[in-house]
């Protein structure tokens, strides 16, 4: 009774409006209906966008892997190629459906069977070792004894000579590099001296390059070049210069060789079709480099190469001259 009581007593105090409270949750209901079918329709948008990301994502990433493929199949490919130059045996690899269906068939080698010897009691096999015993054995024959070998013919049975690869641009080992400091030779007027790095622990080397005449000294400063490295290092006006920077060059223009964009120094430089196996020091007496020198040219598109073989430095591109085309690269 005092609920009821107090109840009416507060009605009274604080009238509530019938017909705006209904309004009121009416319109807090249909929002609250709008709100949800928003969020949803967001929930929806989202997982359409997360989906498109992940498709992307695996476009990439075959494409990657796909690109790694090409090239792991390429420096296999050389691999064996120098290991067949070297005289290595090529054991057949099986295929991976071989490995599913079990591997490829092997050889059974069936045991060999021995013959069973039959065996005699001691009383039957006692007059046979007494016969043997009382029989005069045959004289040993004496064997010739073997001459023993000069000690220089004995080194070269147990180490045979290793095959020399064939004197081609693969035995010019080509790095990328970066002038990090040049300067005018104080002894000789058209040669710069360059500080090179190509990215070596041993630090940047010192090279000697008679470019004064051709290049502005501001255009040598922190650019990127294709250096050979295993040159044997020789002195120049009282400089010792340890590598040699390629260029096209005429008689009358040079042009230093552009490593591709992206390129770091101490990438190496490979020429397509041919096997990089570098010297470490190319013997000046053998004239690698004479040798190749003739046919390392640049072609209608600019792109150094050797013979039909291009300057490549792998997965970033080709190496290239400016503006000359069918001239000498040295």
């Amino acid at each position: 009774m005092f609920g009821v009581a107090f109840g009416t007593v507060v009605q009274r105090i604080f009238p509530v409006p019938r017909l705006m409270k209904m309004s009121d949750l009416q319109r807090i209901l249909s929002n609250n209906k709008a709100a949800e079918e928003l969020l949803e329709s967001l929930k929806q948008e989202l997982k359409v966008v997360k989906n498109e990301q992940v498709q992307r994502k695996i476009v990439k990433l075959q494409a990657e892997n796909e690109a790694l493929r090409k090239e792991v199949d390429s420096c296999l490919k050389k691999l064996v190629q120098l290991e067949v130059a070297n005289g290595k045996v090529q054991i057949p690899v099986p295929t991976p459906d071989e490995v599913r269906a079990g591997g490829p068939a092997l050889v059974k080698i069936e045991p060999v069977q021995q013959t069973p010897v039959a065996t005699q009691s001691p009383q039957e096999s006692a007059p046979v070792k007494t016969q043997q015993t009382k029989e005069s054995k045959p004289p040993k024959e004496k064997k010739p004894k073997k001459e023993p070998k000069p000690a220089g013919e004995a080194k070269q049975a147990a180490a045979p000579a290793v095959e020399e690869p064939p004197i081609d641009v693969g035995r010019l080992d080509m790095r990328v590099g970066r002038i990090v400091e040049v300067s005018r030779h104080p002894d000789a007027n058209s040669l710069y001296v360059e500080k090179i790095d190509c990215g070596e622990p041993s630090g940047p080397r010192t090279v000697i390059s008679g470019l004064v005449n051709f290049i502005p000294i501001e255009e040598m400063q922190n650019r990127m070049v294709v250096a050979l490295c295993n040159l044997k290092p020789a002195k120049m006006r009282g400089i010792l210069s340890e590598a040699m920077v390629m260029c096209a060059s005429t008689p009358d223009k040079v042009e230093i060789l552009a490593p591709p964009e992206g390129s770091v120094p101490g990438d190496l430089v490979h020429v397509e079709g041919y096997p990089r196996v570098p010297d470490s020091v190319m013997n000046p007496k053998k004239k690698i480099f004479e040798t190749v020198a003739p046919d390392l040219k640049t072609n209608e598109q600019l792109v150094a190469c050797y013979k039909d073989g291009t300057f490549v430095v792998p997965g970033k591109g080709q190496v290239k001259a400016q503006t000359l085309k069918n001239v000498q690269v040295k």
